[in-house]
């Protein structure tokens, strides 16, 4: 080959490997960032060896911080974990890539999964990038973010951040849903229940500009809001109306559910909402709500007394608490530092019972009391207090004073009744001292008595008398005691208890003693009292700079309107949590509701009037198989409702849902047995007894939730038992979900009862079938739908005509018209169920 020849062949050869770089460069995805793309890697596969845990800690070395004697870059023995920019350098990449079994990490004994190639890819170019290491996201307080500009003037913050993100994944968000699906998701979402054929009606007539604008404010302002956002809450508290554990005895904190309901209705500050069920006990003068609202820290599982060594019980319950709280309000897993400094975050064991110290004060015993008296069965622990209506109350004065009255006649006719007897055990004595009245004595066959033998039996007769009235009294007053409302509280004992650290957890092992602070790794308190109290650390939550608290509510209403939160795992905003799908998004949330003095239906209100939220749920089978969770946002979110949802809705459509408000908690029908099967003989209750009348059709927050066994239409639908915080529900698909919905005795009665009524109102069968399927699904149905249910009904009909017995059992005590015959009434009912079991009826599209 000629020099020429030769010349032009390294020039192309150079030039096509110039091309292809080039061409690979474009192609590579955005830079690799430390917190989104290799920390979650680092916490799954290396932290358990090489994390913030120094008891567990392997070679010395620390691959959660880059500096310092044990982090990353550090050289150990001529070898540096991590060298920015050096791939050769780097023990890490050597360890991960590595093919020897011996030296390979994870090693194979881990149990953890070895790194893909697409994960060592992500590993190779951090590295290669320099191996920038940065501080955890969730640790650092969230500042509003630059908001892209817009052309649209009608395009919010929310749409513009989102709009972003969408635009860097090279797509483009929906239109708008149409009217009736919009009605239907905003009021499933604020209300908890569906839209009435007449409400939709109005929406759809609306021609007003702002007519979604003002749809949205009267759901905000309507009483049911707060009934559904409680629901929610009440899941992060893990509310039941019996202890858990054991027993599982009955404990009535229904009074904390209305305290909850009415505080979102009021849209009560956020903080203040904090502060009241951290510390509301601590206001210098407490009024009923504050009070109300610290029986939060009661709502931990309580064990009957005699079960355990109490030591172990309050140990159980301090432990249950602080671990709450850092569900609730931080989205932390600060139980797993209980034995051990935390695996995973800079939780150590020291900081956990450093939090304990705020919550072990508590001035009460730590096991439930005994199985008598009226405390028991109103399923009341002291501290407590009542809360009696003006009625109520004045009832109470009559009956105490009764009681009053009574007990002070009682003792005076007992000291009346020593009196005598000292006076006839006198005269009796005098008696007998005399010789000539003892022959006279026993001369006779009847016994001498005195006139005092007589002012003493009458006094005894008395005496009697009075204790039986006392005891009727008593009674009386503990009776209506019953039927009055009184709520758990924290209390705090007048002398400080000082908080140690258990050695490896155990209750019996205190170690040295901590002093009540929060994590090193937040911001710091600030206190003006020697010894920090619980308003301290209320006051520490809600600080305008703590990173955690704003971050982890928003995200929590942000999971509620769109199935799926900004950082997936709700519940963990630690290491092993899930990195945000728009971390700007969610600082941008959080920073407005501080802002806006922590406004809960000013954030709800600015979520639902976005786009993002109003956007269609259709989309094509590719967009559902490439972001199946819609994380990206592209299109309006679809999932299944939620198990209350569903069953308010079967009411709520059919006619039969009972919306008083507030109150103890209410027993619908269930199967017989279940709560005997998992009771002990002497727990209270230990059998399910059904309520009747309007009580069994009342919104499903007011169903009565056993711990040791959750009402069944709740827990077939994913509802948690209620033993623990839970943050998120899971969401499955089973056959027993259709088999609750197809077989449910209430369900049938309801579907019924809407058959029934629109039996009432038409006689033609397609206005039938559209009645129907319009108030289940806010939809009308399209031509093959109504042609299917039209099938179906004629089938039915015909089905029941022939079979009158079948359709005699089906309508048995029903309240159908005298003209409606049971064939057509049994027929349209298992229309209406069919309806009630579509999925368009028990997914928010």
């Amino acid at each position: 080959m000629n020099c020429k020849l030769l010349s032009l062949f390294v020039f192309l050869f150079a030039a096509s490997n110039l091309l292809i770089n080039s061409s690979l460069q474009a192609a590579d995805p955005r830079p690799v960032r430390y917190n989104r793309d290799i920390r979650p890697l680092l916490s799954d596969r290396c932290f358990h060896c090489h994390g913030p845990d120094e008891a567990d800690r392997q070679a010395a070395l620390r691959l959660d911080q880059a500096d310092g004697e044990e982090g990353a870059y550090r050289e150990a023995s001529g070898v540096v974990a991590v060298k920015p920019g050096s791939l050769d350098e780097s023990e890490l990449w050597q360890r991960i890539t590595s093919e020897d079994p011996d030296s390979v990490m994870p090693p194979p004994d881990s149990h953890k999964k070895a790194l893909t190639k697409d994960e060592q890819e992500l590993f190779r170019r951090w590295i290669e990038q320099g191996a920038n290491y940065e501080s955890f996201w969730a640790f650092i307080p969230p500042t509003s973010p630059a908001i892209p500009e817009s052309e649209l003037d009608t395009e919010s913050p929310i749409d513009q951040l989102v709009r972003r993100r969408l635009e860097e994944e090279g797509l483009s968000p929906t239109a708008v849903a149409d009217r009736r699906t919009l009605i239907r998701r905003v009021t499933l979402d604020l209300t908890g229940l569906p839209p009435t054929r007449a409400e939709i009606e109005a929406f759809l007539n609306d021609d007003a500009p702002d007519a979604y604008e003002k749809l949205v404010d009267r759901l905000l302002d309507s009483p049911h809001y707060g009934e559904h956002m409680a629901k929610y809450w009440l899941d992060v508290v893990r509310f039941a109306d019996t202890n858990g554990i054991h027993h599982d005895h009955y404990r009535d904190l229904s009074t904390y559910r209305d305290w909850v309901i009415r505080s979102f209705n009021d849209n009560l500050p956020y903080a203040d909402f904090v502060r009241y069920q951290i510390a509301g006990d601590l206001y210098e003068h407490p009024q009923q709500d504050q009070l109300v609202a610290s029986g939060f820290n009661r709502l931990h599982l309580i064990i009957d007394v005699g079960t355990m060594l109490p030591e172990e019980s309050f140990s159980r319950n301090v432990i249950d608490r602080v671990s709450s709280v850092g569900t609730a309000f931080l989205g932390l897993t600060l139980q797993c530092a209980v034995c051990h400094d935390h695996k995973y975050d800079p939780i150590t064991q020291r900081d956990f019972y450093s939090l304990a110290g705020f919550f072990n004060n508590i001035d009460a015993l730590p096991e439930t009391g005994g199985r008598r008296g009226a405390d028991f069965l109103r399923g009341l622990q002291e501290p407590y207090i009542d809360l009696p209506s003006a009625e109520q109350a004045e009832q109470l004065r009559s009956l105490k004073q009764a009681v009053e009255s009574l007990t002070a006649q009682v003792a005076e006719s007992k000291e009346q009744l020593s009196e005598l007897e000292a006076s006839v055990a006198q005269s009796h004595a005098a008696n007998d001292s005399t010789p000539a009245q003892q022959d006279q004595d026993q001369s006779t066959d009847e016994p001498k008595t005195t006139n005092n033998d007589e002012a003493l039996k009458e006094a005894k007769a008395e005496l009697a008398a009075k204790q039986k009235e006392l005891e009727a009294a008593t009674k009386a007053h503990d009776d209506y005691l019953l039927n009055v409302p009184a709520a758990m509280i924290m209390k705090e004992r007048a002398e400080v208890r000082p908080s140690h650290l258990l050695i490896r957890g155990a209750y019996d092992k205190p170690g040295e003693v901590v002093a009540r602070t929060t994590p090193g790794f937040l911001p710091l308190m600030k206190s003006d009292h020697q010894v920090k109290t619980r308003m301290d650390l209320a006051n520490w939550l809600v600080d305008p700079q703590h990173p955690l608290t704003a971050r982890v509510t928003v995200n929590r209403f942000w999971q509620q309107l769109f199935g799926v939160g900004l950082v997936r795992t709700s519940e963990d905003f630690g290491a092993q949590g899930e990195w945000p799908s728009h971390p700007d998004l969610l600082d941008y949330l959080a920073v407005r509701f501080v802002e806006s003095d922590w406004n809960v239906k000013s954030l709800m209100k600015a979520m639902v009037m976005s786009h993002t939220y109003q956007q269609s749920s259709i989309a094509s089978p590719e967009a559902f198989k490439s972001d199946p969770q819609n994380r990206l946002l592209a299109r309006g979110s679809r999932f299944r409702l939620d198990s209350e949802v569903i069953r308010d809705q079967i009411l709520a459509t059919s006619g039969k849902l009972s919306r008083q408000m507030f109150g103890k908690s209410v027993k619908p029908p269930q199967p017989e047995g279940l709560w005997k099967a998992v009771s002990l003989p002497s727990s209270y209750p230990n059998e399910y007894s059904a309520d009747s009348g309007d009580k069994i059709y009342r919104r499903s927050v007011y169903t009565f939730w056993k711990r040791a066994m959750p009402p069944p239409q709740m827990s077939i639908f994913n509802a948690p038992n209620r033993e623990e915080c839970v943050a998120r529900r899971e969401r499955t698909n089973t056959p027993l979900q259709a088999l609750l919905l197809m077989n449910e005795t209430e369900y049938l009665k309801a579907a019924r009862h809407l058959a029934s009524d629109i039996l009432a109102a038409t006689t033609d069968d397609q206005q039938r079938l559209s009645m129907i399927y319009e108030t289940i699904t806010s939809q009308l149905p399209d031509p093959e739908i109504a042609q299917d249910l039209k099938e179906l009904a004629a089938d039915l009909r015909k089905l029941y005509q022939q079979s009158p017995d079948l359709a005699a059992a089906l309508c048995a005590d029903a309240t159908a018209p005298a003209s409606v015959p049971h064939d057509e009434l049994a027929a349209w009912t298992l229309v209406a169920s069919a309806v009630y079991n579509l999925d368009i009826t028990k997914t928010k599209q």
